[in-house]
């Protein structure tokens, strides 16, 4: 198994490297640095890994960041796709499971969201990137009958995660004693969805090869499923959580009370998340495991433990 990333400065390379040097400890493991946008490199890669099947989750992501730096999201999201699609394309690979989100869902209030509804109205440049995605892999799979499946990612939340995501935010505002800055007055909830649950879908999804769907119809034509070996699921917990129910949680692990800020809603961001999986676990027998209040207990010891120990090895 090959592992390609480009060590991107977006977060901190260090958390990159270390949390690289995990997977390197594992036998049959192999990492290649390399930017997937760069279209020679790509098709080089490709060539000499010639793999049988590819899980894509290489992307710029973060819903704010769109808002300063779309050019990231164009080469990341946008370029560098396609030449995963022309690679997977040219070396007639088996199966191509790729990473969308569930900012796709955009404008649409219908709840749960479900991978049979409509989602063409993206709030936020990312969200439009990923909606993109799950278009240009449906062409693919239809012009060259590439198996795809697609999974729309709901919060993901976990040890090694980016540091610009909520988990790291919290624990970083209630360790240290800082306010904690909420939107919506706090009037937010989110699908949050422990790593551990992610990996499992995405490894029981890539074991699983689309073929076209016999209950499509074009005259009715649904958005999860094709006349193509295409498939679109959710990955989510099924269980919206209030934003500052999410803090306590974060509170209940470090045994401190978090300072609140609260603000309005900033652009971009949607009120609401739910995930209808139900399409993901008749298909591969998807089930998420772990609750909020576990994952955020097992969040936060490894964060103790890992910017501790970093902690300690700057003071040497």
């Amino acid at each position: 198994m090959a592992g390609v990333d480009n060590l991107s400065p977006y977060y901190d390379p260090d958390l990159k490297r270390a949390r690289l040097a995990q997977l390197e400890a594992r036998a049959g493991f192999s990492f290649i640095e390399a930017d997937l946008a760069d279209r020679a490199g790509c098709r080089e890669l490709f060539a000499r890994l010639r793999p049988a099947r590819v899980a894509h989750l290489a992307a710029q992501a973060g819903v704010r960041h769109s808002l300063v730096d779309p050019d990231a999201y164009i080469d990341a999201n946008l370029v560098a796709f396609t030449n995963v699609l022309e690679g997977c394309r040219r070396h007639v690979v088996e199966h191509l499971v790729f990473a969308s989100s569930s900012s796709v869902y955009g404008l649409n209030e219908r709840m749960p969201f479900s991978p049979h509804h409509g989602v063409d109205h993206p709030i936020s440049l990312y969200a439009a990137t990923k909606r993109a995605n799950e278009l240009m892999a449906h062409s693919y799979s239809h012009l060259f009958r590439l198996p795809v499946t697609g999974l729309r990612f709901f919060t993901v939340y976990g040890p090694w995660g980016r540091p610009d995501m909520s988990p790291f935010r919290f624990a970083s505002a209630i360790d240290g004693g800082l306010p904690i800055d909420v939107y919506n007055h706090g009037k937010m909830s989110r699908d949050f969805t422990y790593i551990d649950d992610i990996v499992e879908a995405v490894s029981r999804a890539l074991g699983k090869i689309p073929e076209p769907s016999p209950r499509w119809s074009a005259a009715a034509p649904d958005p999860a499923i094709s006349s193509a070996p295409f498939r679109i699921f959710n990955i989510g917990n099924r269980t919206p959580v209030p934003l500052l129910e999410y803090i306590a949680a974060f509170e209940s692990a470090f045994g401190r009370k978090a300072v609140v800020n609260l603000l309005p809603m900033q652009a971009g961001d949607v009120e609401s998340t739910e995930a209808d999986v139900s399409d993901l676990e008749e298909w591969v027998g998807f089930s998420p495991r772990v609750g909020v209040a576990e994952g955020v207990a097992r969040f936060v010891d490894w964060y103790r433990e890992y910017y501790g120990r970093k902690q300690s090895e700057s003071t040497r």
